[in-house]
């Protein structure tokens, strides 16, 4: 089961032409992924000042493949494609209306905040995580 988000295209995210300055995409992305663990019921601040368990990307692969414009409304989908015993393999499809602006594959890995070292998913988090896991037939068909 996909997440979808809605963000805007400020001001403040583009380059002096009006286009989005490509590394304000991957801040405006951590900020859908923050929301997205929010809503599986780990908020961040709760996951990284009690819990103390952080998720750093590990890997990150990004396709650009048309140009984003101050006031453009960005649809963020995120799909959930692997869950590991501490790391989630997450993919992005961003769009605005029908033109698709970009694409990214994400690795994320739990760690602990104090020993800076990957852990096992706690219990909530993975069955949240697999909750929204896809199966490769339906993404295939969706692609």
């Amino acid at each position: 089961m996909a997440y979808t988000t809605s963000r805007r295209l400020n001001f403040g995210d583009c380059d002096p032409s009006g286009i989005a300055y490509f590394p304000s995409y991957l801040n405006i992305m951590v900020g859908v992924c923050e929301e997205f663990f929010g809503a599986l019921g780990a908020p961040w601040p709760e996951m990284i000042n009690h819990r103390k368990i952080g998720v750093p990307t590990v890997t990150l692969d990004v396709a650009f493949k048309s140009p984003g414009y101050h006031g453009d409304m960005m649809d963020f989908t995120i799909r959930v494609i692997r869950v590991g015993d501490s790391s989630a393999d997450l993919e992005y499809e961003v769009r605005v209306g029908d033109r698709l602006l970009w694409t990214a594959k994400q690795r994320l890995v739990a760690i602990s905040n104090e020993t800076h070292k990957a852990l096992p998913w706690p219990d909530d988090m993975r069955a949240a995580l697999t909750q929204h896991l896809e199966n490769d037939d339906a993404h295939d068909s969706a692609a």
